[in-house]
């Protein structure tokens, strides 16, 4: 574990599940404050120890505080990390730049892509706080299981293996071991495409296919991913670690899936307006399946799978006809 003596404190801004589990972890370590956009989320967490809007069945750290106050939050802290959607990273990210220090660390803990710019969270830190190193922690991490003690491993990338080292020291528990990388973009990219894959092998269980077709989907799916990320210039490797077939396995498995849910639910024939406005917690594919398509024509790699998962999600579509679609393409290699 890393030694709280040093005095280290950290903040997280975001308080969501995810962003709520990973201020439990830290909390354990270092000094943490977490900021909530709803007053009564932040009341529960400082005062009864729970999130009673996103894990009301979980005892958070008695360590942890929380509060509205992003400036009281951010005041005078070493690292912050960010666990906010990725369609309002920026936003809230311009919000925070008159209260950190120059120099302070700034973690994405978000996994998608910005739609209009194609932009990781890191590339969107480097944008808009630019003296500030920028990383990701990414990787098979469902919240409940974080929280209910279930051994898990993380990966955490940054460019300078020295801070790589220290700053991932923060997460480490007992039951959370976190592995490092210095393919900053290989892990954001293999977070943000899982998703969209996820998104696939739901519909394909909503559509009552059986465990051959979701095999193929997300083996073929991640095959397609890895292309394109390689010819972003990302490492290969890096999608059939952690950050790509760990993550898309626990996405596309587990009923605690968003993405794999709000897909089930698109194969069962359920409008996406109607699954998304019963939800309290953002299915980040829904956002990123167009983006993937857009760098997949960008970078001249087909994409079949995310575009089909696209096109159902713009209305153009139904998913069996997606289905019937990549039944009827061509064969070829596997490799």
């Amino acid at each position: 574990m890393y030694d709280s003596s040093v005095g280290i404190s950290v903040a997280v801004i975001g308080g969501g599940s995810w962003g709520t589990t990973v201020a439990h972890l830290v909390s354990h370590n270092v000094a943490t404050k977490l900021w909530c956009r709803d007053p009564k989320v932040a009341t529960s967490i400082t005062q009864d120890h729970r999130n009673l809007s996103y894990l009301p069945d979980f005892c958070l750290s008695n360590d942890l505080v929380a509060s509205v106050q992003l400036g009281e939050v951010l005041s005078g802290v070493d690292i912050a990390l960010v666990a906010i959607p990725s369609q309002s990273f920026r936003e809230v990210l311009r919000q925070m730049k008159p209260h950190v220090k120059s120099g302070t660390p700034i973690i994405s803990l978000a996994k998608g892509l910005e739609q209009g710019t194609t932009s990781t969270m890191t590339q969107i830190i480097n944008e808009e706080l630019p003296a500030s190193p920028s990383g990701v922690l990414t990787g098979p991490n469902l919240a409940q299981e974080v929280l209910q003690g279930f051994a898990t491993a993380s990966v955490f990338a940054m460019r300078d293996r020295a801070n790589t080292e220290e700053i991932s020291k923060i997460f480490t528990t007992e039951k959370f071991r976190v592995y490092t990388s210095s393919d900053v973009k290989g892990c954001e990219l293999g977070g943000s495409f899982k998703n969209v894959l996820a998104l696939a092998a739901g519909m394909t269980i909503g559509l009552g296919t059986g465990d051959n077709t979701i095999a193929a989907v997300i083996t073929r799916g991640l095959a397609e991913l890895a292309r394109l990320g390689e010819a972003m210039g990302a490492k290969p490797e890096t999608f059939y670690g952690l950050a790509g077939l760990g993550d898309l396995i626990a996405t596309s498995f587990s009923t605690q899936s968003r993405n794999r849910y709000v897909g089930e639910q698109l194969g069962k024939g359920r409008r996406l307006n109607d699954v998304i406005s019963q939800m309290d917690n953002v299915a980040e594919g829904v956002m990123t399946a167009p983006v993937v398509s857009e760098l997949g024509k960008e970078y001249k790699v087909e994409t079949p799978i995310a575009d089909q998962v696209t096109a159902v999600i713009n209305g153009n579509i139904t998913p069996p006809d997606a289905y019937e679609l990549l039944m009827l393409r061509d064969h070829g290699a596997e490799n």
